[in-house]
């Protein structure tokens, strides 16, 4: 059976400063994040103008990569399905069932993969296939492309537009930091499969081989929950306090765990991390993330078509 539709599966954003506390009480439900944490991310939405551009990011990924397969002969329907936010997986998945749709290829919204980004993901497909009544509606999902030569490449272009805005004379002087969200050490040791620090590593990597880059580091943020548990570190406002007292001047903070322009890049890095650069004395400049660059939906396309030659001679 030939594959009949692409299923994108992201996170969810709310788009309004009334969907913000649902939104936040939909990712909370089932953990247990407590209710100051919950009220302190709220005030973060409302420090970049209460809502996240995270679905627009998403749908307007969903077009290229539209433009893109059909470019190449391969115009498959694209569905957008959200975790926690308009438009819900369920809901997405009852307009698929009611096209007819029976096979299709998902793609989750991730870059590396732990249990919170991955194993969720799947578990909360499978939930909504089940609350959609869809449940014979088969997914193969796609590989890892967290060291794909196109993410390195959209990557890479954007740190390089940063370097070359500096001066030469200052150029020497900076450092650049990747950035990706922290998870519970123990998340990160736990899965056999989802080698989330390790890929995180090789993206930047294979990023600052491609720039030929000395001086960077990687680093984590936007970390929650119990203090007292072990998260994976550095934290990127410590390493921004680490390379000022080292006497470094200039950061370029690289999120290259996001794929695009949600809460924790602009408010975490953007206002937070961005003012801890401030306070230290030092310049700060945050690269595009993924999703702006054209790289990101060329190299989807390529993933979806040669999943589909996969299929073909299986068949």
């Amino acid at each position: 059976m030939s594959y009949d539709h692409i299923l994108l599966i992201g996170f969810g954003g709310p788009t309004s400063p009334e969907e913000v506390r649902p939104f936040l009480e939909n990712v909370a439900r089932g953990r247990r994040i407590p209710e100051a944490r919950l009220h302190e991310v709220a005030h973060h939405y409302e420090a970049i103008g209460g809502s996240s551009p995270y679905n627009e990011y998403t749908f307007r990924f969903a077009g290229a990569l539209r433009r893109e397969l059909i470019a190449a002969e391969e115009p498959l329907p694209i569905y957008v399905g959200m975790r926690n936010w308009n438009p819900f997986l369920r809901d997405t998945l009852r307009e698929i069932k009611r096209n007819g749709a029976t096979k299709g290829i998902a793609i989750i919204l991730a870059t590396h993969r732990s249990e919170a980004s991955c194993r969720r993901y799947k578990q909360n497909l499978r939930d909504a296939q089940a609350a959609a009544a869809a449940q014979d509606i088969a997914y193969d999902y796609v590989g890892p492309w967290f060291d794909h030569p196109l993410f390195i490449e959209a990557q890479a272009e954007g740190i390089r537009a940063a370097l070359n805005a500096v001066a030469a004379t200052d150029r020497a002087d900076v450092h650049v930091i990747f950035s990706a969200h922290s998870i519970p050490v123990e998340m990160n040791d736990g899965c056999n499969h989802c080698q989330y620090a390790d890929e995180f590593k090789k993206s930047c990597d294979l990023t600052a081989e491609a720039l030929l880059l000395t001086r960077y580091t990687c680093a984590y943020q936007s970390r929650s929950g119990n203090p007292r548990q072990p998260w994976l570190e550095p934290d990127i406002n410590d390493e921004i306090r680490r390379l000022a007292a080292a006497g470094c001047k200039r950061v370029i903070v690289a999120p290259i765990g996001f794929l695009c322009n949600n809460a924790e890049v602009l408010y975490d890095l953007d206002l937070e991390a961005h003012q801890t650069a401030r306070e230290c004395g030092m310049h700060f400049h945050r690269v595009r993330t993924a999703m702006d660059q054209p790289q990101f939906a060329q190299m989807m396309s390529l993933i979806v078509q040669q999943q589909l030659e996969i299929t073909l001679h299986n068949r």
